[in-house]
């Protein structure tokens, strides 16, 4: 069935706007999956915070055309039945909802991303990507290491406290 210009208009303008705010897009082809597969992966997504679409490559192509970001990149790369997973907050979250989904239904295959930073990436680099810890797992990692050392003082002069007190309870007891 197809839809009119101002559709497609409209369509596109959503798309510019979705791929010009999202630090990543992660695309991927589903061609096999059901329905009740996708709803399941649009929930996941958007738990997530990522939002999932569906639309003609044709469109996506005119969409990166009117992103200066985009415009030299190769496109050439979006064939066939292709979802699309972009995060405007996060720059891992798109690709590894995707590479996640993908371990547990083998008919979702990671075709590649596009970031505002790098252009176009390949599949393996949007599955390296989604193998990174989280921005607030890299965050809890930083400041543990930074607590660290208040841990180790803390700890030692807890460790000597206790023997003093210990030594003193046993001069006072005997």
């Amino acid at each position: 069935m197809a839809i009119s210009r101002d559709k497609k208009n409209t369509l596109v303008a959503e798309l510019t706007e979705l791929l010009s705010s999202a630090k990543t897009t992660a695309f991927a082809a589903y061609q096999g999956l059901t329905v009740a597969d996708i709803q399941e992966l649009r929930a996941t997504a958007r738990e997530a915070g990522v939002t999932i679409k569906v639309v003609k490559n044709r469109l996506v192509r005119v969409a990166l055309s009117g992103i200066d970001a985009y415009k030299d990149v190769d496109t050439s790369s979006l064939n066939g039945q292709l979802i699309y997973a972009a995060s405007a907050e996060d720059e891992v979250v798109p690709a590894k909802v995707l590479n996640d989904f993908a371990k547990k239904n083998p008919m979702l295959v990671v075709a590649g991303g596009l970031s505002l930073e790098s252009g176009l990436m390949t599949a393996d680099e949007v599955k390296a990507l989604a193998s990174l810890p989280s921005k607030d797992q890299l965050i809890g990692e930083v400041i543990a290491q930074l607590l660290s050392p208040v841990n180790d003082v803390t700890n030692a002069l807890s460790g000597n406290l206790h023997a003093l007190l210990d030594g003193v309870e046993a001069k006072a007891t005997s």
